[in-house]
């Protein structure tokens, strides 16, 4: 005789209580904010402790605070219940002609410069009324993303960016030399050392001196004499502009700022970038923001 055991299925309407709950931490407010009675939204909870093994929220003098699992389920509810509102969106195609909005975009040093030109003369003819706002990229925080303060976000992918988030490659890119018009480096055939004796420009956000060229110097038993550390590309290849400078930038990122001075291949081996598109899923589906992803898709390959 064989015996057949039913699982029954997850009520996933309580995927949107315990999103609510979870972002308010009261009971009282998650009624409120559902449109519920007190009694119904406690109700709801205890099935929740019931689903999840867990008592997700406890006492705490008059108020109630979070679980340890209850803090780790938080932002996976929050997303899945953004993914499953984007499902049942409709995805109408936006009236561009009509459409006044502004999108904020965190960029990399040198998107503006490169490829802002294109995509605001795209925009300017296709949608008169959206507005961009770049704002400067000054660490790999995503929390601007998370929190809606930020529409789109160029960089690299690392191990820093937030799972959760989309993420689309635009292109690749590869660290070049730059040096004014005239320099010595500018004539000659350009070896490890030549490269490595120059005073060089250091970039960072955080400061540091050394970084993956001082690594590829290291089997030549050279080493880059630093003389100055910026926070941006732009930065160094001004200071590079106005003096004998080596500045070591990304080529696509900084083709319109180097207009003028002479480029050149490192004499070292560096891996190549991908620098990507990233964006919140609760993004994914507005056709608006869609639209702007192709924007500058096509910004970047043009």
């Amino acid at each position: 005789m064989v015996l057949e055991i039913g699982m029954s299925k997850p009520d996933l309407n309580l995927l949107v209580t315990l999103d609510v709950l979870l972002a308010e931490g009261s009971v009282a407010r998650a009624a409120r904010r559902l449109r519920l009675s007190p009694s119904a939204m406690s109700r709801a909870l205890a099935r929740l402790r019931l689903a999840t093994g867990d008592p997700l929220l406890v006492r705490a003098g008059r108020g109630l605070v979070p679980t340890p699992r209850a803090l780790e389920l938080r932002q996976r509810v929050s997303v899945l219940v953004q993914d499953g509102e984007a499902v049942l969106r409709p995805a109408e195609k936006p009236d561009l002609k009509q459409l006044v909005r502004t999108f904020t975009l965190r960029t990399s040093e040198g998107f503006v410069e490169n490829f802002g030109p294109d995509l605001i003369a795209r925009l300017a003819e296709e949608a008169p009324g959206v507005r961009l706002c770049f704002v400067p990229k000054p660490d790999k925080d995503s929390t601007p993303l998370r929190d809606a303060t930020v529409d789109l976000e160029t960089g690299v992918v690392g191990e820093t960016t937030a799972p959760e988030l989309r993420a689309q490659a635009l292109f690749r890119d590869r660290f070049i030399g730059v040096v004014r018009k005239g320099h010595p480096l500018g004539k000659g055939r350009m070896t490890p050392a030549r490269y490595a004796a120059g005073r060089h420009i250091a970039v960072s956000r955080r400061g540091l001196d050394r970084g993956p060229i001082d690594e590829a110097l290291k089997p030549f038993g050279l080493e880059r004499c630093v003389v100055a550390i910026v926070g941006g590309f732009s930065t160094a290849l001004a200071l590079a502009r106005g003096s004998d400078l080596i500045a070591s930038v990304p080529e696509r990122h900084s083709g319109n700022l180097r207009a003028g001075m002479h480029s050149f291949t490192l004499p070292v081996s560096l891996p190549k970038i991908t620098v990507s598109l990233l964006w919140h899923p609760r993004l994914d589906a507005d056709p608006a923001h869609r639209w702007l992803r192709g924007c500058v898709r096509d910004a970047c390959a043009a």
